[in-house]
């Protein structure tokens, strides 16, 4: 029975992570957003300099500026952006925020239950390893898989 209840938790908490997935990939696609008019914007909307190489000599420097210039750029196309697709472009952005964090949340149950299966079975720490590297290609080949066959049998109908 342990191993049963192992095997549950294992296969349960992994379905946890294909689940929002497969629900962000549905939702993000479904959103309303204009992806030409925001890419338009994004490409007129003059991009600015790259920091100096020579910041790399001292990576926290670097890293702080390189972020700043590219909040910056952010904040520009999105002023740029009219105010419908502003804010689809925020909504577009909450919801997969939204989605990650389930996911991630959902990815940690998912790795402490493959370590107690591993445990269950005393397997080496390598098979921890390969097992949730598996599962985790598994969890996102299934989102893709779907949307493909999804995509193929819309188009057969419309074509």
């Amino acid at each position: 029975m342990e191993a049963f209840v192992a095997w549950c938790g294992f296969f349960g908490a992994w379905l946890l992570v294909a689940g929002p997935i497969y629900q962000a990939a549905l939702e993000l696609q479904e959103q309303d957003l204009e992806r030409d008019r925001i890419h338009d914007v994004s490409q007129a909307v003059p991009k600015p300099p790259q920091v100096s190489v020579w910041w790399w000599l001292v990576p926290p420097v670097r890293y702080v500026l390189h972020h700043k210039q590219e909040e910056r750029y952010r904040q520009a196309v999105l002023r740029a952006l009219s105010a419908e697709d502003r804010e689809a472009f925020v909504q577009f952005v909450n919801k997969a925020t939204g989605w990650f964090l389930v996911a991630g949340g959902a990815s940690l149950l998912a790795l402490k239950e493959t370590w107690e299966l591993r445990e269950h079975y005393e397997w080496p720490v390598a098979a921890f390893w390969v097992l949730a590297a598996v599962m985790a290609v598994l969890a996102a080949s299934y989102t893709v898989g779907r949307i493909q066959r999804t995509e193929r049998m819309l188009a057969r109908s419309t074509g």
